[in-house]
């Protein structure tokens, strides 16, 4: 047997159980050992229902009675009556249907669950059940539950498992000897062992930190060796002009802060490196990327290069073209826009313009990737919000090169500090964490819906000054079934009776490109007072006459996006507001305290990182593919500790090759965490 061998094969998996591990997407035995559980119910003392106090309780019962209720909005609840010799107890289950005909009246099961006083009574709430005739000897009574994929049962899973515990247990040792000796972690066979036949809570915590150690371990080797090949590659020299920087900073209608000053000279230092510039830029909302971005596509291209940067979306692809024209136009630099608006003849005459050098700077979206569109001499790519590209386009625009051009990752989502270690660890990264001179910062206020009145008094306020005001709602369409503001529907409700005597744009995501692109410019030649828009203008658009910014439904929303629809304000001279306004009148949770607290997206995204997981910021496509089951990107010191063993290992000099388990997992992050 080995980890390849199918499931079929194993005693007691019969054709339909071999059917439903397949159909759940475990076909090897190597599939069901990293089947990981996705907690452990800890069955060890079970209580008489007499016995019961307020907390976590196991008891062993029989079902004597249940009844299903539907309640508002489809809710289902189903309510249990449980008896053992010494009492009865209620059960309530919410949104849990099955439970319905779950319980057999004749049937010993094992209930877990929360004990406390709800609802008028005490009760136990959704409890986990298992029958006392299925649980398995092996465990102890510390028993792993594993995720229903396509009705796959955990006692399947444990009863199959089981029958692979002597091949378990020899399983060889996946990580180099020295890294499991110097790091005081457990062997991978006891890591398994501990994580599939628990005998205390303490195999499960070092079966759990030897696991995510290995995770983080691979991927941080991965970056690691991504940043010695980057180190190897010949890249464009681009020699520093210092008499062209410095006309260019003199002519800027405002000063550059210290940070946009450091991250400049960083990137004009790394121009003058023989190997090609592989940095992250990431800057909180309204520090200025486009201008330190701006200082090293005009070097590039007075040096005889051509640059690309690549954006999101049309219109910030517009607004980054527009801006640099207007910054380098004392230059004579030529500047094209490449977007989906651009059709036909003039789209074939500006790919000829571009592929004989005649352009030199490209701003474009995902039409820079077309196999069309050809370089003369690419030295420079700028990737705008680069967590919104997949791996694949990024590298098609690096492609399109003859040697690896110099490479801007931009971000307006602060990375926190343990992304940056692992998920970007082969970046290096500058930082601008300061805002201009003249901005205050946003005053953020979280709104109960009985208080929208006055929110919408101090928008009518604001307007009277001569500001404006956007007003976020995050659906498109009325949808009766979800208590999210339409946007739609806002905008009737406002234009038809509170803001009447006002002017009302209206923006989403449905409306083709042109017509967004118009509402966008008449909102910033003030021909509307109020938009009301989806979040389409969380990225990029630049209004700095807006002083005000209501967020529908704002409990809705993750931190990073809140704090980046919140920077579409505060980017003049003038006090700028900014209301959450919550779905009910329920007490706002301490994730939403931080954003009225503060405006520093750096503190943020640590915030949202630790509640909600890195998808926010990294991009959930991505992310999804980085598969971490056990290791979390927030636990900084478990990351310290592989990133040390990491770099030991490169040191020692020892090959991959003999590791072939490690060397497969390196090489798939390898692939996925790869920007050149």
């Amino acid at each position: 047997m080995n980890l390849r061998t199918s499931l079929n094969s194993i005693k007691g998996v019969g054709p339909k159980t071999a059917e439903q591990f397949q159909a759940a997407g475990l076909e090897t035995v190597g599939d069901l050992l990293n089947f990981l559980p996705r907690k452990h119910e800890d069955f060890s003392e079970i209580v008489p229902i007499a016995d019961l106090n307020p907390g976590k309780q196991t008891i062993k019962a029989k079902c004597e009675s249940v009844e299903v209720k539907r309640v508002r909005r489809g809710m289902t609840v189903i309510n249990a009556v449980l008896a053992d010799d010494s009492g009865k107890v209620r059960a309530v289950w919410f949104n849990q249907p099955y439970r319905a005909t779950q319980f057999k009246s004749d049937e010993e099961y094992l209930f877990s669950g929360d004990f406390g006083f709800r609802g008028g009574r005490y009760q136990l709430t959704s409890p986990s059940a298992e029958k006392v005739s299925e649980m398995p000897v092996q465990t102890d009574r510390l028993l792993p539950i594993y995720r229903q994929i396509k009705g796959l049962k955990s006692q399947i899973v444990r009863k199959t498992l089981a029958e692979l515990k002597p091949f378990i247990v020899m399983l060889p040792e996946a990580l180099p000897s020295a890294t499991v000796k110097s790091n005081r972690l457990i062997s991978y066979s006891d890591a398994i062992l501990g994580m599939h036949f628990p005998k205390s809570s303490d195999d499960i915590a070092k079966a759990r930190e030897r696991l995510g150690f290995e995770e983080l371990f691979c991927l941080l080797l991965a970056s690691q060796l991504n940043k010695q090949a980057n180190a190897k590659l010949d890249g464009w020299h681009i020699p520093f002009d210092q008499k062209l920087v410095k006309s260019f900073v003199e002519r800027l209608p405002f000063k550059l802060t210290s940070a946009q000053r450091i991250a400049a000279w960083e990137i004009i230092q790394d121009f003058e490196r023989k190997t090609p510039m592989n940095r992250l830029l990431q800057g909180d909302v309204g520090a200025g990327k486009t201008v330190v971005a701006g200082i090293g596509t005009l070097q590039a291209a007075q040096a005889g290069f051509q640059a690309a940067i690549m954006a999101p979306t049309e219109i910030l692809a517009r607004q980054h073209a527009k801006t640099l024209a207007d910054m380098l136009k004392p230059f004579g630099i030529t500047i094209g826009l490449l977007v989906g608006a651009v059709k036909g003849k003039a789209r074939s005459e500006l790919y000829e313009r571009i592929s004989n050098g005649e352009v030199q700077i490209v701003v474009g979206t995902h039409a820079l990737i077309q196999d069309k569109l050809s370089f003369k001499k690419l030295g420079f790519v700028v990737i705008d919000e680069q967590h919104r590209f997949g791996v694949e386009q990024r590298q098609r625009l690096l492609g399109k090169a003859d040697k690896m051009p110099h490479l801007l990752a931009m971000t307006a989502t602060p990375i926190p500090r343990s992304l940056q270690l692992t998920v970007f660890g082969e970046l290096d990264v500058s930082i601008l964490n300061e805002l201009p001179a003249n901005r205050k910062p946003v005053k953020t206020k979280l709104i109960s819906p009985v208080s929208a009145k006055t929110v919408y008094a101090k928008i009518d306020e604001e307007i009277a000054k001569g500001r404006q005001a956007y007003v976020i709602c995050s659906l498109i369409d009325d949808n009766e079934k979800n208590e999210k503001k339409s946007v739609e529907a806002e905008y009737r409700k406002l234009k038809n009776s509170i803001f009447g005597h006002r002017s009302i744009g209206l923006l989403h995501g449905r409306m083709k490109p042109a017509e967004k692109e118009q509402v966008m410019v008449d909102f910033k030649d003030r021909k509307y007072d109020i938009l009301v828009s989806t979040t389409v203008v969380e990225v990029g658009v630049d209004v700095p006459n807006a002083s005000v910014m209501m967020i529908e439904n704002a409990d809705q929303f993750g931190l990073a996006q809140l704090h980046q629809l919140r920077g579409r304000v505060g980017r003049s001279e003038h006090q700028s507001y900014c209301y959450l306004m919550m779905s009910d009148t329920s007490k706002p949770s301490q994730r939403l305290r931080e954003i009225e607290k503060s405006n520093d997206g750096f503190y943020l995204a640590e915030v949202d990182l630790n509640l909600r997981g890195p998808g926010e910021i990294y991009g959930k496509a991505q992310h999804g593919d980085l598969n971490l089951r056990i290791a979390s990107l927030a636990d900084i010191k478990l990351i310290k500790q592989a990133q040390v063993a990491a770099e030991q290992f490169i040191a020692s000099n020892e090959s991959l090759v003999q590791y072939k388990q490690l060397a497969s997992e390196v090489e798939r992050y390898q692939r996925l965490t790869i920007l050149n």
